[in-house]
């Protein structure tokens, strides 16, 4: 194991960040798992939660998914009763993604369970940390834009 100050592979950026970025998903997976929601469906309800009706791009945009991959997602959420598509008023082409009561229902449940998880990760680190954290993820998600 590493400390707080070595890294693995020369100090690779990128490889230590999907290092870091599996250890956060083993306990992501861990403290969902009653949900019996995959990470990305997780993902798909909390953006839902936040604003109900976005078409499927909104969402796969949302949660740092491509669009050409994300219908299976949204495929097991309806197979599941979690989401239905209904047609956009204004554009008959496109489909417009709503929660179901069933999604509803486990608002309270998946809101716990994402601040048990910030919990978890906030833990070792001071709030001035953080801050730096929240500021460093902020600019690393326009890298690619």
């Amino acid at each position: 194991m590493t400390t707080s100050t070595e890294l693995r592979f020369d100090g690779s950026l990128w490889c230590n960040l999907d290092i870091a970025l599996r250890s956060i998903d083993t306990a992501y997976r861990r403290m969902i798992r009653p949900s019996n929601l995959t990470v990305i469906e997780w993902y798909v309800l909390r953006a839902l939660f936040e604003r109900d009706g976005q078409h499927a791009s909104e969402l796969a945009r949302a949660v740092g998914r491509a669009a050409t991959s994300f219908t299976p997602n949204l495929d097991k959420l309806q197979r599941n009763g979690y989401v239905e598509r209904r047609p956009d008023q204004s554009d008959r082409r496109a489909v417009r993604i709503f929660l179901t009561d069933k999604a509803r229902a486990c608002e309270g449940e998946v809101r716990e369970s994402a601040r048990l998880i910030d919990q978890h990760i906030h833990a070792p680190f001071d709030s001035s940390e953080i801050n730096t954290l929240r500021k460093v993820l902020a600019r690393l998600q326009e890298v690619d834009e």
